[in-house]
């Protein structure tokens, strides 16, 4: 059978998730619904859980991290409403996988992780998917990432008590950010947009993250 019928079959899979999974619960912007089509979420999970890559569920990576269920991961891409010109700074590269799919999205991706074994394994990846639009910073991603501030999106996938005041201060004009805030147990994703210096938030609905570690989020 060979490789190439592998990546022909994955594909297939990678079609079905995004209309049983994504489309069919709501997620309507053509352009998310591309990108989720295009990366091979497969290549971004450990070989123990390929087989499961494209199942409705968030999955281990190792380091007590994990990826997101790939209907959450589309769900909070589209609230970001990336344009193509856009800068977008992610907080928790995980895998590189949610990175991936912003830099299908985006102009230039900068991704902050805590853990440099984690951010290692998402260089790898993206590498062999050939991504060259994400910066990978291994640092306390709550404190954003000045050097490239302002950002037109901001996309946070860790829980946070609260959303980081370094992450708002870093908004551009009219930028987004989208965060799980709340609860370790129990998080609600958030939305703030900032219009004239003021910070509009919508709710949308609950979610559960890992816990967000660093200066300003959970302590340990």
């Amino acid at each position: 059978m060979g490789s190439m019928y592998e990546g022909n079959d994955r594909e297939r899979e990678r079609i079905r998730m995004v209309e049983t999974q994504i489309a069919a619960r709501g997620v309507a912007n053509p352009r998310v619904l591309d990108a989720m089509r295009a990366v091979p979420r497969h290549l971004f999970v450990p070989p123990a859980y390929r087989e499961a890559a494209y199942a409705d569920s968030p999955l281990p990576i190792g380091q007590g991290q994990t990826i997101s269920q790939p209907y959450i991961v589309a769900l909070m891409t589209e609230l970001l409403e990336v344009a193509p010109s856009d800068r977008v700074l992610e907080v928790g590269t995980g895998s590189g996988y949610q990175a991936a799919i912003l830099a299908k999205l985006a102009r230039e991706v900068i991704s902050v992780e805590r853990i440099p074994e984690v951010s290692r394994m998402a260089e790898e990846n993206l590498l062999r998917v050939g991504i060259r639009n994400v910066q990978l910073v291994n640092g306390d991603g709550t404190e954003g990432y000045p050097e490239k501030a302002p950002y037109d999106g901001i996309l946070v996938t860790a829980a946070t008590p609260s959303v980081p005041e370094p992450l708002v201060e870093q908004l551009a004009e009219a930028g987004r950010l989208v965060a799980p805030v709340g609860a370790r147990d129990l998080q609600e994703l958030v939305r703030l947009v900032k219009s004239g210096g003021r910070i509009s938030r919508s709710s949308h609905g609950g979610v559960v993250f890992v816990p967000l570690l660093g200066r300003y989020g959970w302590e340990r």
